[in-house]
């Protein structure tokens, strides 16, 4: 069993990428924010993505990953750079709740559902499917990708943590 060294905490619009196997890669608290992970089983490089909005728009763009637009693309190059390979990413998706409404008002706080929404249409455009997810409903979640094995572990608000 590989012993957990260090967990990256990745902040809103933050990614990390590794290959160092003692590393967990951490998303704390997705509410509407999505955590885009991806694997390379061959060469054990790890990245994971802390996407905030689907779009960067007008916005500047931080050099980060706070809009899907920009971050997995930039997730995908860096990991690249790193010695992984397109072809080969294990690509899991977490987040996209819903946490907040009003009635008559729902649509304007769908941020969560947008989210997953853009994230899932540019891996499509991008030629990348999605292996597994854990998105939607209500509660905030989790996610832990164990840079070893390329597993994630999903934990919801009030719930156990659970292998996706």
């Amino acid at each position: 069993m590989t012993m957990v060294k260090e967990n990256v905490v990745l902040g809103l619009g933050e990614l990390g990428i590794t290959s160092d196997l003692d590393t967990t890669l951490v998303c704390l608290g997705l509410g509407s924010c999505v955590a885009v992970s991806a694997y390379d089983p061959i060469t054990k490089v790890a990245g994971m993505a802390h996407i905030v909005l689907p779009s960067k728009g007008t916005r500047e763009d931080d050099g980060q990953a706070k809009y899907a637009d920009t971050g997995i693309p930039r997730l995908f190059k860096e990991m690249e750079k790193q010695g992984a390979t397109k072809s080969r990413l294990i690509v899991k998706l977490v987040g996209g709740a819903q946490m907040s409404s009003a009635p008559g008002l729902d649509s304007m706080f769908m941020i969560g559902n947008k989210n997953v929404e853009a994230v899932q249409e540019i891996l499509t455009n991008m030629g990348i499917a999605v292996r597994a997810t854990e998105t939607g409903g209500r509660r905030g979640r989790t996610a832990r990708m164990s840079v070893a094995t390329g597993k994630i572990v999903v934990t919801s608000v009030g719930g156990e943590g659970k292998e996706l």
